[in-house]
């Protein structure tokens, strides 16, 4: 029989080397070749095996379907973006920056649930049992069927599920977990797949949902080899800008619901609040029309979010004029100033632009951009538009404007909230959409031909 020679493989896509690197020459991934020592074995044919009556493949319309039961967790926000909650033998990975508040929410959900009567024991891998208790106190998650655990070695966690036999398993972080029968450090590839299968193993063998926490690496992805995402059941990715309370959650994959629910959350000093309704997070105080807003609709999943945005224009004294944007694409913005000034005669090229949103949130979608432009002329002008218009729609290179995905919905929405202009229509050109903002504007000061 050959001996097939060892050698060495990279964990995220399978390429293979005579001899080890440290970038993968197939994905490019750094640090993920390791050394095939399980290669180095006797190839041989595998033998069919006979398969019991028990185990015989059967027609689909034969298999009788298990109806999937979602338990609530009791925080509304986390049950939409999981599909109504949390589903009996389900492996749930959340995602997210450091301080964003994983941990925070976990808790939140492992005291819901244990006020509820059932079992819950929460894994610390990275904090001791006092400090997860003092942030239990801050945010009133004492309960006494919160069990809480500090460790790090898988064999201890499996010792702790069979002796207080919980409901709900939550470990904190999946990363920082290792296994003694593997070889490595805690967070390389091969100890992040043994715990994550492992602990998956036993969420399924017990019908026994399991949370787990995943760190992310510089560039937004999960760290640790891709396998991590295909093992889970539930991928939910938690975001936020930790200079603001602002947080949202969705879900990249989910094998028992859909993937276009977002849920929006605040960080308190009491810990993290749900927000049922965000409509108002993202406008300004502001009770006089100011110049340089214009507010859209945006859409995060399948919610219709009213989000404003500010522009300023500034005379600039520099060769090349400042462009910065804050919230919104920079690219996207550059490309509106250019379409502006060719489509509409604002000389923008002699002026240093800012834009921004309010609240933090971040539009990237095209359904902004007459918001954007008609932000910019605005405060071109100096004129402020009514604070019951709204602009919806995508603007060509060409100055048309196009239908925004999920228009219908956009525009009710800004209705419920009081918009009674909405501009969205698709006949319309850029410079005819400024002249109906602009026909009921205020405190005009400077005019400027063309519109």
């Amino acid at each position: 029989m050959a001996r097939v020679s060892s050698n060495y493989r990279c964990t995220e896509c399978g390429w293979t080397s005579v001899k080890w690197v440290g970038r993968c020459g197939e994905c490019q991934s750094w640090g993920t070749v390791i050394d095939n020592a399980e290669n180095a074995v006797s190839a041989r044919a595998v033998v069919p095996v006979r398969v019991s009556a028990a185990r015989a493949a059967k027609p689909i319309t034969d298999i009788g379907a298990d109806e999937v039961t979602h338990w609530p967790s009791g925080i509304a926000e986390f049950d939409r973006v999981l599909g109504g909650g949390i589903v009996a033998g389900a492996a749930i990975l959340l995602s997210g920056e450091p301080g964003v508040g994983k941990s925070t929410l976990l808790l939140e959900v492992a005291s819901r649930a244990a006020s509820n009567g059932m079992r819950v024991l929460y894994v610390s891998a990275e904090e001791s049992v006092n400090q997860v208790r003092m942030r239990a106190a801050r945010t009133g998650a004492l309960q006494p069927l919160l069990y809480l655990a500090a460790e790090v070695d898988l064999a201890v966690i499996l010792g702790q599920i069979d002796e207080v036999k919980p409901q709900l398993v939550i470990v904190d972080s999946v990363q920082t977990v290792s296994s003694s029968l593997i070889d490595g450090l805690a967070g390389g590839p091969s100890q992040v797949r043994e715990v994550a299968s492992t602990l998956i193993r036993v969420s399924k063998d017990r019908n026994l949902p399991v949370l787990l926490v995943g760190h992310v690496t510089k560039d937004g992805t999960i760290a640790g080899p891709r396998l991590l995402e295909h093992l889970v059941d539930v991928v939910c990715q938690f975001e936020g800008d930790r200079q603001t309370s602002l947080r949202f959650i969705r879900a990249l994959k989910n094998r028992f619901g859909p993937t276009d629910e977002v849920g929006c959350f605040e960080m308190t000093g009491d810990g993290i609040a749900e927000v049922a309704d965000p409509s108002g997070l993202f406008l300004s105080r502001a009770r006089q029309p100011v110049s340089g807003t214009c507010v859209t609709i945006a859409l995060e999943g399948k919610r219709a979010l009213p989000v404003e945005v500010q522009a300023l224009i500034v005379k600039s004294g520099a060769p090349q004029p400042r462009r910065v944007v804050n919230g919104v694409d920079g690219s996207r913005v550059a490309m509106l100033l250019a379409v502006l000034e060719r489509r509409a005669n604002l000389k923008l090229s002699e002026f240093d632009v800012y834009v921004s949103t309010v609240g933090g949130i971040r539009v990237t979608e095209p359904g902004a951009d007459l918001a954007i432009a008609l932000a910019i002329a605005s405060a071109y002008r100096d004129k402020a538009f009514p604070v019951t218009l709204a602009a919806i729609g995508e603007i060509s290179l060409a100055g048309e404007i196009r239908h925004a995905s999920s228009s219908k919905q956009r525009v009710a929405e800004a209705r419920r909230l009081g918009f009674s202009q909405v501009l969205d229509s698709e006949s319309l050109h850029l410079r005819e959409a400024m002249r109906q903002a602009f026909a009921n504007s205020t405190a005009e000061r400077v005019d400027v031909p063309g519109f």
